[in-house]
């Protein structure tokens, strides 16, 4: 047959009379987004996304049943057609009921695949968890024990009984490798030429050298402690976090190439001469200053900051802090601290903090924990002056608060009860208010109006050319382990684009959620959390051996298996998901009445979930038109139609349980294979 030739964004083309605009498009490498269009089925036109606008032709066509004409002149991509494309988009997306991810992987800084790893580690399956996990977190075993876990508090099993106790399956997993004759091992691109400094050595800084030297960069880490680790390793305690257990984390990293400089303090000198020598540095330093708790007496002896008094413990220097100690400040720092200076021999440890345990930032185990071994929480008191004798710490005077109206953070701001103080007998006071950045070396580098380093958050770049910031050291200061890791995976993507010279554009990505209660889940079977078996507090105040004892092989997968998989099955390949993407819809731009939600289970071999149908009819037409068995069909009229199976016979459900060409051909993961 006689080809005509046509146009397409520009591109010249060919094609035979009859044929589609999309199918032409395709042939030649040009996607026109659609989600109701299979070639091996009649036109549908259901979905209204495939819009085009052709030249001389008033109105936009859609590109699943427009015929093609000679010397045709077709634009994808115009303003009209990607606002009528977006409308479409929008307008399926406001009746779209479906988790595309699970809340835990949302609600985690690095937003690992937690349901991925999960599931298996329930099929005993521990290397490829870790793999999975090292996808966001080179330290799993560190991170598992020590991050405060965010994910945990979204994770939906709350709804039925408890969370899942992700973090430390995350440990048992990152253990069980580990251990394992064949830990997982990443693999690495071809070398690019291209080399990086990274100034810091804790979890932003490792995360960020681990990335890059999974994209073939060279790179080497500076820090000027004599071990890798940062805070991990010198402001968490023995008991928390082994250090046998990040230092064989650190070690795999420096396995894969990177390569470690301790001991290298970086001045201005030094950094000067990194700028020339590197094509690319990152600056991930973290916060090692202590904030002053502002009253009369800081400058006794006897008053240590938090994170001087932990590092001094953790490189085996044990400070003099008497048998009485109070440590000011009610957030992990503080517990760590209070709880170390148990195991130094304090006879009695006192906390203080200004507000309430309910407002204390510290997870409620440590607080907790800390109890238990023996810490005396002294809630609604601040230090009014810390009172000396001879130039040591002999007191604290404590001002009694009360909590008054929230402040711009939402929590209730305390304030003083006028006249109200009380004298507590100290040997020593410990102050872990807080931390901030030191700019010594890095004077060139513009600070925040906090003197944090300031870097783009979207792209982590500094005033400097060539030099990136990310982790503790940054816009907000200090914050959580996973919260630098996070920093660190995105400070290397900009690295890495800016070595190979490409454009970085930071992933925002459009989600849909559910919105679930109780309800929802009330026919799941419960099954309780795994409780973490730890030594007794009597055990364990007199020694700095690891608290948890760890989970068994049984108690781990039995865990893993509470995962309700709330996530997408079809996530990564789900059409209407990466168009959204793509097009930057606004998701939810339209509010109203939204369909029905239920799980059709009739399929016998497969799950269909209404919430996120979209009647495209695909489903119903490959029955029909592909199998000739019509077993699917439209029912209902209007607003309440829905899709549903009907089985006149009894060959008619095993014909439906070994064919699933529904489940392949459905663009948006409402059918879910469960044979």
């Amino acid at each position: 047959m006689d080809k005509i030739k046509l146009f397409i964004d520009g591109k010249e083309v060919l094609g035979t009379k009859g044929e589609t605009i999309l199918n032409i498009a395709a042939e030649n490498g040009i996607e026109i987004p659609n989600l109701c269009h299979s070639k091996e089925l009649k036109n549908f036109g259901a979905c209204g996304v495939c819009l085009v606008e052709i030249e001389g032709n008033p109105k936009l066509q859609r590109a699943c049943s427009a015929a093609i004409e000679d010397n045709m002149i077709i634009h994808t991509d115009t303003k009209r057609v990607k606002n009528a494309r977006n409308a479409a988009l929008e307008l399926i997306m406001s009746d779209h009921e479906g988790d595309c991810v699970g809340p835990c992987s949302l609600n985690c800084p690095a937003h690992t695949d937690v349901q991925g790893y999960l599931k298996k580690i329930a099929e005993g399956k521990y290397s490829e968890a870790v793999e999975i996990i090292k996808k966001k977190i080179p330290l799993p075993a560190s991170i598992g024990r020590i991050c405060p876990h965010p994910c945990e508090a979204k994770c939906r099993r709350r709804l039925v009984e408890e969370p899942i106790s992700i973090a430390y399956l995350k440990a048992f997993a990152a253990d069980r490798d580990m251990e394992s004759d064949s830990p997982f091992v990443p693999d690495i691109e071809t070398g690019s030429g291209k080399n990086v400094a990274i100034i810091g050595g804790g979890p932003a800084g490792l995360s960020a050298a681990y990335r890059l030297i999974l994209s073939g960069h060279s790179v080497t880490v500076f820090d000027s402690m004599p071990e890798m680790g940062g805070m991990l390793r010198y402001g968490i305690p023995e008991y928390r976090l082994p250090k046998s257990v990040l230092k064989k984390e650190t070690e795999n990293i420096k396995k894969l190439g990177v390569i470690f400089e301790n001991n290298k303090k970086i001045g201005r000198e030094e950094f000067s001469v990194l700028k020339k020598e590197y094509d690319a540095v990152l600056i991930a330093t973290g916060a090692w200053k202590d904030m002053k708790i502002g009253c009369p007496g800081e400058e006794l002896s006897g008053v240590f900051s938090g994170i001087d008094f932990l590092r001094e413990i953790n490189i085996g220097n044990v400070p003099k802090i008497g048998k009485k100690v109070a440590v000011v400040g009610g957030g992990n720092t503080a517990m760590d601290a209070c709880r170390t200076a148990v195991r130094c021999g304090a006879e009695e440890v006192y906390v203080i903090y200004r507000r309430t345990r309910a407002e204390a930032p510290a997870e409620d185990i440590e607080i907790e924990e800390a109890i238990e071994e023996g810490v005396i929480f002294k809630f609604l008191t601040n230090p009014a002056e810390i009172i000396g004798e001879n130039g040591k710490v002999k007191a604290v005077k404590l001002q009694i608060m009360e909590l008054d109206e929230a402040d711009s953070s939402g929590r209730r701001k305390p304030v003083p009860v006028d006249g109200k103080f009380e004298i507590l007998e100290v040997d020593s006071v410990i102050a872990a208010i807080g931390q901030k950045y030191d700019s010594f070396g890095f004077e060139e580098m513009e600070l925040s109006a906090k003197g944090m380093l300031l870097a783009d958050e979207k792209n982590c770049s500094t005033n400097i050319e060539g030099v990136f910031a990310a982790g503790d050291a940054t816009n907000k200061g200090a914050s959580i382990a996973i919260a630098a890791i996070a920093e660190g995976n995105l400070a290397a993507a900009v690295i890495n684009a800016y070595l190979l010279g490409v454009p970085f554009e930071k992933a925002e990505h459009r989600y849909s959620e559910r919105n679930v209660t109780e309800k929802d889940y009330a026919e799941k079977e419960k099954a309780k959390r795994a409780v973490m078996p730890v030594k007794s507090p009597e055990s364990r105040r007199h020694n700095f051996d690891e608290v948890i004892n760890g989970f068994s092989e049984e108690q781990a997968r039995n865990e893993a298996k509470r995962c309700l998989e709330c996530g997408c099955h079809d996530y990564g390949e789900c059409k209407l998901i990466r168009y959204a993407d793509e097009n930057r819809i606004n998701m939810r731009k339209y509010k109203g009445v939204k369909h029905d939600i239920f799980t059709e289970k009739e399929l016998v071999s497969i799950e269909r979930d209404q919430g996120k149908c979209m009647l495209c009819g695909l489903c119903v037409r490959v029955c029909d038109e592909k199998i000739g068995k019509s077993l699917l069909g439209f029912r209902g009229r209007g607003f309440k139609t829905a899709i549903k199976p009907e089985f006149e016979h009894s060959e008619d459900i095993a014909d439906c349980r070994n064919c699933l060409e529904c489940e392949k051909i459905c663009p948006t993961g409402a059918l879910k294979i469960i044979k």
